[in-house]
C-alpha cells in the first residue's frame, strides 16, 4: 500500500462537490486496504495513544458550532484490534504505549473516509501523534513502514496551510491569501524536489510563515507519512491541489 498526506478538510468537506469528487477518484485509483491507519492533526496525546478497537464507540465530533446535521454523521468502519496490537509491536522496546477505548475517530479521520471508503467497510484504527518534532514523527513513521506489506494504508491527514486565525474571508471559495499561497508554492517545489531537509525545517524556511501554520499540527502528520514511505526523499505523486477557505488543499502519495 502507499502512503498519504491529505488535507482533510473540516466537516462541510462533503459539501464541496470538487473536493469529494477528487477525494473519491483518489480513493477509487488505490488498492483496496485490508486496514486503515489514521494519524490526525486533531490528536496530539503522548506518549503515543491508541485509540478505540470497537466500532461501538460514537465517533469524536471535535467541532463545534456547525448545523445539528454534521453531528448527526456515523461511520461505522470496523474496529482493528490486530492492527493495534501490530502498531504497539512495532514501537520500540520498553516505550510507553496508551490505550484509550474511549476514543474514535474524529474529525480529521472520519470526515475524508465518509468520502473516500463510504461503504465503512474497512477495518480503521486512529492513533495518536506523541510530538510534533519533524525528525520524531519521521522515526514513528519508518516504524509503522513494514505495515504497509500488510496491506494497511497509513494516513496522515492534516492540511497544506492552516491559518485560520489570519482568514478575512471564510467562505469554501475565498480567494487564497499570500501567505497560504506562498507556503503552498513552496511546499510543492519542495515536494518536488525531494527536499526533505528543508520540509523538516519549514518553521524557519517556508515563505508565509508563521501564518501559514500558526500552530503546526496539521503539518506534522505529513512527517509520518513521509517515515512510512520507502524513501521519505522521494518526489511524491501531488494528487490534489487548490485552496479551500484560502486554505492550501494540497495532498501526496508516496510509495
Amino acid at each position: 500500500m502507499p502512503a498519504l498526506f491529505l488535507s482533510h478538510g473540516a466537516p462541510p468537506l462533503v459539501d464541496d462537490e470538487r473536493w469529494v469528487s477528487e477525494l473519491a477518484r483518489w480513493s477509487a485509483d488505490l488498492p483496496r486496504p485490508d486496514a486503515i491507519l489514521m494519524v490526525s492533526a486533531h490528536w496530539e496525546a503522548a506518549p503515543l495513544t491508541i485509540g478505540s478497537t470497537r466500532a461501538e464507540t460514537p465517533l469524536t465530533y471535535d467541532f463545534w458550532g456547525f448545523p445539528q446535521r454534521y453531528y448527526d454523521v456515523t461511520y461505522d468502519a470496523p474496529g482493528a484490534p490486530d492492527l493495534a496490537a501490530r502498531v504497539a509491536a512495532l514501537m520500540p522496546d520498553g516505550e510507553t504505549i496508551a490505550h484509550d477505548p474511549d476514543r474514535r475517530l474524529d474529525h480529521g479521520a472520519y470526515v475524508p473516509l465518509t468520502v473516500m471508503y463510504p461503504d465503512a467497510a474497512i477495518p480503521v484504527l486512529q492513533m495518536s501523534m506523541p510530538t510534533l518534532e519533524p525528525q520524531r514523527l519521521l522515526d514513528l513513521g519508518a516504524r509503522l513502514r513494514p505495515l504497509r506489506d500488510e496491506g494497511v494504508l497509513i494516513i496522515g491527514s492534516g492540511f497544506t496551510t492552516h491559518g485560520l486565525p489570519f482568514l478575512t474571508d471564510p467562505t469554501p471559495n475565498a480567494a487564497a491569501p499570500g501567505w497560504s499561497r506562498e507556503f503552498d508554492a513552496w511546499a510543492s517545489e519542495r515536494f518536488a524536489a525531494g527536499d526533505l531537509d528543508a520540509l523538516i525545517d519549514f518553521r524557519a524556511k517556508a515563505p508565509g510563515m508563521p501564518y501559514a501554520h500558526p500552530t503546526i499540527e496539521h503539518f506534522a502528520p505529513l512527517f509520518v507519512a513521509l517515515g512510512a514511505s520507502a524513501d521519505p526523499e522521494q518526489v511524491p505523486r501531488q494528487v490534489v491541489d487548490g485552496f479551500w477557505m484560502g486554505l492550501a488543499k494540497r495532498s501526496l502519495q508516496l510509495v
